[in-house]
């Protein structure tokens, strides 16, 4: 059994996701949740990234050396990307605007938290979440929708990085 894992590599990255190891992760993906506050009529969002991967989009959009050590000089930067990578349009075609909340460091990850006013019932409409995808051919990104009670995960690829979204059952 030790011999398959070994040649499977399936022990490596066990070990490695085990000891909260900053080093190269050999998958790419995000988590965004997407989370109704009812009484701010508000989306509230966070963004989940591999820091490493998050810094290696910003570089290349940016073309310069971006090192996300907690440093806040880096707001302007993170919030742009950001605004291009994540797009919500309502069913009337409509875009949501996306403020900028700010960000935080958690081990080897990075979250970027987002708000989007939303005082109208949630009838659903089309997002865009193709942040990183630019970098990596593999990225997956993982959208958690929270609204009134209702939870719906919807996941985002290089072949997909549009999708109507809705809640219904």
């Amino acid at each position: 059994m030790i011999n398959f894992l070994l040649r499977s590599g399936f022990l490596l990255v066990l070990v490695g996701l085990l000891s909260g190891s900053t080093s190269v992760h050999e998958f790419h993906a995000s988590v965004t949740q997407m989370q109704y506050n009812a009484k701010e009529h508000a989306f509230e969002i966070s963004v989940r990234v591999f820091t490493d991967d998050f810094e290696k989009a910003l570089a290349e959009a940016t073309k310069t050396k971006v090192n996300l050590n907690g440093v806040s000089k880096y707001d302007l930067i993170i919030e742009k990307y950001i605004e291009s990578h994540f797009v919500y349009t309502t069913a009337q075609r409509q875009i949501k605007p996306i403020k900028y909340v700010g960000y935080e460091v958690e081990a080897d990850a990075h979250w970027v938290y987002l708000e989007m006013p939303h005082a109208e019932p949630f009838r659903g409409g089309t997002l865009k979440q193709n942040a990183l995808m630019e970098v990596f051919d593999d990225q997956v990104n993982m959208v958690n929708v929270q609204y009134q009670g209702q939870k719906k995960t919807f996941v985002f690829r290089k072949s997909q990085p549009t999708q109507d979204i809705s809640l219904d059952r």
